[in-house]
């Protein structure tokens, strides 16, 4: 194999990440819309103020209310792509809760009760969502998606007494 194709095998592959959707003028345009998305799903889920700057990357107090106050009075904002990328993470999990139950309640619900499944060792994933890192956002968001999917999650209490069908019983007209 010559050098020229081992080059271009190398380079084969996903493309590059496009640096321009961190440029201040696209986090300005995502800014404030998603701040407010965040805060509306955190009154939601019963987050208080330590928790909601916690998933956000714990910033001052004064930045948070200074972020909440502009944003709600519609004005724009610009947070670091960290930022931007936690709430991103906070709305993949309530997309996913909304897909695996059938009302808000019942994923909050999920979401503050302890679950013996390894990646959360006996803990609500609210404390995994809440403990700061975006690997804990992350761990979440992945197992949601997962479970949206069809793995991880135990059935349902409406699925616990379900008995699957006989070969039999299945009739195709």
């Amino acid at each position: 194999m010559t050098r020229q194709n081992t080059d271009a095998k190398l380079h084969t592959g996903p493309a590059p990440l496009d640096v321009s959707r961190f440029e201040p003028a696209n986090r300005r345009r995502l800014s404030a819309p998603a701040l407010r998305t965040f805060l509306a799903i955190a009154a939601l889920w019963g987050l208080n103020e330590e928790q909601q700057r916690l998933i956000l990357g714990y910033p001052s107090r004064s930045a948070f209310y200074n972020w909440s106050k502009r944003v709600r009075e519609h004005a724009d904002i610009t947070l670091d792509a960290d930022v931007l990328m936690r709430i991103s993470a906070v709305f993949g999990i309530h997309q996913g809760l909304g897909v695996l139950f059938s009302n808000e309640h019942e994923g909050v619900a999920w979401l503050r009760r302890p679950h013996d499944t390894v990646v959360f060792g006996g803990q609500p994933p609210l404390s995994l969502i809440t403990n700061g890192t975006q690997d804990g956002l992350r761990t979440v968001r992945r197992f949601v998606d997962a479970a949206r999917g069809g793995l991880y999650m135990p059935p349902s209490a409406d699925e616990a007494d379900f008995e699957p069908y006989a070969d039999s019983e299945i009739i195709f007209q």
